[in-house]
């Protein structure tokens, strides 16, 4: 495994799967200043670090320079000792390990990495991704979304990927919280992730280390809260995560579901934040999916939680 100096998995705790503002011109333009300024913000507000390139951040709209520059910025805006974990997703693995060197170089300490994606990739070919990928030298977190990328980090094939030294850790996002067992008896030192925000108490639970996070772009401070007592061993308070949890799960779920990125922008402008308009083809969210966010935001912020 890659190892930084001065650095002990720099992958843990709740790392934000950043949104990105555009500017209201023609070419929606990327908001450079005010996603610094968004990272900075996430970070005063007690979270561990970022993910930049992920889906939220929109990255299959950014050109090669916009991508480049995104994670640039989100160092250049980090404070000492928060991270920055680019995601590195690429059709193909060689342009996975670009991007992982391109990360590398700017200084991030980690990257977070789907499997193949332009097919459904055989065992052969999925672990050959990530030996590319590892290739760059950071530490590599394995990002599991069977349902958009058709292929299935099963706990086998995560056990093979640990064992060869080639991920860290996964983000868990297949939404079979059950798994999470059969991951760590097949990989003990496998770092487990939670991949999805509403499934956030049931892998913290089951020993989940760290969470990369959709709602925290929304409202940090209550989200950071549930992660800190649900993810503290035999710590974790059930009795005051359960209420804050059923609480924030109406907008928990809107993270696996097809319009979380409008969702999760929209939540961002009624907390006063700078969530703003998508790139097509994504749209603002309009008629009755669009009036349960606003409505299911409205409730939360009115709940006091920010």
């Amino acid at each position: 495994m890659p190892e930084i100096p001065g650095v002990s998995a720099p992958w843990r705790g709740v790392h934000v799967a950043t949104a990105l503002p555009f500017h209201d011109d023609d070419e929606l333009s990327v908001d450079y200043e005010g996603y610094a300024a968004h990272v900075r913000f996430l970070a005063e507000h007690g979270c561990d670090g970022v993910c930049p390139n992920g889906s939220l951040g929109e990255y299959q709209t950014l050109t090669d320079e916009e991508r480049a520059r995104v994670v640039r910025v989100a160092v250049e805006a980090a404070p000492e000792g928060f991270g920055v974990m680019p995601g590195v997703a690429a059709y193909g693995a060689l342009e996975s390990r670009r991007w992982a060197e391109q990360a590398r170089e700017a200084g991030a300490r980690a990257v977070l990495a789907l499997p193949p994606n332009s097919y459904r990739a055989d065992r052969e070919a999925v672990v050959g991704h990530y030996r590319e990928v590892a290739r760059a030298g950071l530490p590599v977190v394995a990002y599991n979304n069977p349902h958009d990328t058709k292929v299935d980090l099963t706990p086998e094939l995560l056990a093979e990927l640990h064992g060869e030294g080639l991920i860290v850790a996964v983000k868990e996002f297949s939404g079979d919280v059950r798994r999470a067992y059969e991951i760590a008896e097949r990989s003990p030192g496998l770092d487990l992730l939670v991949g999805a925000d509403d499934v956030l108490l049931e892998l913290g639970l089951a020993g989940a280390v760290g969470w990369i996070a959709g709602y925290p772009n929304a409202i940090p401070e209550s989200t950071v809260e549930l992660y800190r007592l649900a993810t503290s061993g035999v710590g974790a308070d059930l009795e005051k995560a359960l209420p804050l949890y059923r609480a924030l799960h109406p907008l928990l779920r809107w993270d696996s579901r097809t319009e979380f990125v409008q969702a999760i922008k929209a939540s961002m402008d009624l907390a006063g934040l700078r969530g703003g308009s998508c790139r097509p083809p994504r749209s603002r969210l309009s008629g009755e999916v669009g009036a349960r966010v606003v409505r299911e935001t409205e409730t939360v912020l009115g709940l006091g939680y920010r």
